[in-house]
């Protein structure tokens, strides 16, 4: 038999059941003294108090701290110092792996937190966290070729109302609860980025969402007129607000986009307050006809406050590429990231005029576009050698460039040889560039050392170079290891064909010690040799952070070397990936290993069977 509740404990959930019972919150409650209250507050599930911070009166909050407090109220209110930290318990505990689980780290801007983490609002992130569960739930059941019914009259599963205090026996007294239309009345003025699919762009999504001051929207396989009427009255009901867009997975006629993008536009003026505009993945319909779309056009020509414009994976041609271009180039606004990526573009600046230089800089307001752009990512576009000689020419006008990506297109030893005046260019003014991505672009060993050598006289050193899936054999290992010596901080050589002997070539060369943060090695084959590089990298390399030396097929003892460097180095090392080498960890090894960690977690990335010395493949 269990031991029973003390007295003390069934009055807090008492009050913890009247407070969900009720509309009101007993004003008895804010009479309580601060341990008693703080003792409540530990116990009451996230519906109770939300109820009792927002009706908290005035004079009962914490002098120690002020914020934005309700949403509603817009008047500044002093914050409970408990309420945040239970918000963050709350959120933490209810979607674990949105905390654990972290998108592609930045090495160089350290590890990207939770993108929630920004913000000190724990409660706005919870319920817009909440909000965002019962709209996919919402759209599940609407899609269901059986529901003929409002979106609004839905109801949410338990699964996602037990986790905020909802019970079974309060359908009774409040009906309401489990109904969609309950959450967004209630929760939607916390929302500021949401997910919607197309079967939820509908007019009474607009009234659902009437109180939400939406600033980022993602919106899923828009394809119809009839998801396109419904959309547009919300973009418009939150076109002063809203600051991002983004389509995934639409298909995209003339029409429609000119529908949405005249949406967009504030009331009398000619403009929009729309900061980043995405489509990925997503196709346009009737591009034969309409290369370009005369909405999108007349959006990108207006758009004052434009900062990132993404049109990734969409099946574009060079037609369509070019009249963004161009739109751009005389556009309104000072773009900094533009992303064609994952199209395919070839041509697509062959028959561009280039005014001169000087022109463009003197002019003004002409070619705004493209002297603000700071990142320009072309990867994945079938560019070829006389695509590289006119980006030559157009770079010459991006004087702020600072990241170019040009994977994956076949530019081989040709098209690098075009480009490197440009980096010569670069090497005599303080340039801020600082990332080149050249990944799987056919290049050769001799190609790839004369851009190194080039890339070593920047006046401000290169940041991070990728030159992976290039097939580049063990002689660059050489050239490699002097341009570690310039300073760069994050270089990425995964699957170059290094080999035992690229490997010591590039160990011999360090002789000093590095700025190197993070470096990429996985997939060369290095053997044993591979674990003396990073020995030898390791002490060198004082303000290393994070290093991938995956399938080199290392041999077993290899993890002892490299745990007995890192002991003595010390550094800053929180990520070693090591997975796909011959690395049997024992009793012994893992009690040692354990030493390794940082925050609490792991430093390495271990292999959970021993690698084959079959030769890495990865071709699907």
């Amino acid at each position: 038999m269990g031991e029973a509740p003390s007295l003390f404990t069934l009055c807090l959930n008492a009050v913890r059941n009247e407070i969900l019972r009720e509309d009101d919150v007993p004003q008895d409650v804010y009479e309580l003294p601060s341990d008693l209250l703080d003792s409540l507050l530990t116990c009451l599930p996230p519906l109770a108090l939300h109820k009792l911070q927002e009706q908290m009166p005035f004079e009962n909050w914490d002098d120690g701290k002020s914020a934005d407090g309700c949403f509603r109220n817009q008047r500044k209110r002093k914050r409970y110092s408990n309420f945040d930290s239970l918000w963050r318990t709350f959120y933490k505990s209810r979607w674990p792996g949105r905390v654990s689980k972290k998108p592609p780290v930045n090495w160089l801007e350290g590890q990207n937190a939770d993108g929630h983490k920004s913000t000190n609002d724990w409660q706005q992130i919870y319920w817009e966290a909440h909000l965002q569960n019962c709209l996919d739930e919402a759209s599940e059941i609407a899609l269901l070729p059986s529901f003929d019914g409002c979106i609004g009259e839905v109801r949410i599963p338990d699964a996602v109302l037990k986790p905020i205090g909802y019970e079974g026996h309060m359908n009774c007294s409040r009906p309401d609860y489990a109904k969609l239309s309950y959450h967004c009345l209630h929760f939607g003025y916390f929302a500021r980025y949401l997910r919607l699919q197309n079967v939820l762009c509908v007019a009474e999504t607009c009234n659902l969402l009437r109180t939400s001051k939406l600033q980022c929207l993602e919106l899923w396989w828009i394809k119809s007129q009839e998801h396109v009427e419904g959309l547009c009255k919300l973009l418009n009901q939150n076109r002063e607000t809203l600051k991002s867009l983004e389509f995934v997975h639409c298909k995209l006629s003339s029409t429609i986009v000119d529908t949405i993008c005249d949406s967009l536009y504030l009331k009398d003026v000619h403009t929009h307050t729309v900061e980043h505009f995405s489509i990925k993945t997503s196709s346009f319909l009737e591009t034969n006809q309409f290369p370009l779309p005369v909405g999108l056009a007349s959006f990108l020509s207006s758009a004052r406050s434009l900062s990132s414009l993404r049109l990734s994976d969409n099946y574009l041609g060079q037609n369509f590429a070019k009249m963004v271009f161009s739109t751009l180039i005389d556009a309104a606004s000072s773009i900094s990231v533009l992303d064609l990526s994952e199209n395919n573009i070839s041509g697509w600046l062959s028959h561009f005029r280039w005014r001169s230089s000087s022109c463009s800089q003197m002019s003004s307001g002409i070619g705004n576009s493209l002297q603000s752009l700071h990142l320009l990512n072309l990867r994945g576009n079938n560019l070829r050698k006389d695509d590289a000689a006119c980006l030559k020419n157009a770079l010459v006008h991006m004087p702020n460039l600072e990241i170019l990506d040009i994977s994956d297109n076949p530019l081989e030893d040709d098209g690098i040889m075009i480009l490197i005046p440009y980096f010569v260019e670069m090497s005599e003014k303080h340039s801020p560039f600082k990332d080149l991505k050249v990944e799987s672009c056919e290049l050769s060993c001799g190609g790839v050392s004369q851009l190194l050598s080039v890339l070593s006289t920047l006046t401000g050193p290169l940041n991070s170079l990728s030159i992976g899936g290039n097939d580049l054999g063990s002689k660059v290992g050489a050239p490699l290891g002097k341009f570690l010596g310039t300073g760069i901080q994050a270089l990425d050589i995964e699957d170059i064909e290094l080999g035992p002997s690229g490997f010591l070539e590039l160990r011999e060369e360090i002789i000093e010690d590095l700025k190197l943060v993070y470096i990429n090695i996985s997939k060369n084959r290095g053997g044993n040799e591979a674990a003396k590089f990073l020995t030898t990298l390791i002490p060198r390399a004082p303000e290393l952070v994070a290093l991938n030396a995956g399938y080199n097929f290392m041999p077993s003892q290899s993890l002892l070397s490299i745990c007995s460097v890192l002991k003595v180095a010390k550094g800053k090392l929180e990520h070693v990936d090591l997975t796909g080498n011959n690395l049997c960890v024992q009793s012994a090894d893992a009690t040692m290993l354990a030493e390794f960690q940082k925050n609490g977690n792991p430093i390495f990335l271990l292999p959970t069977l021993p690698a084959s010395n079959a030769p890495y493949d990865d071709d699907p």
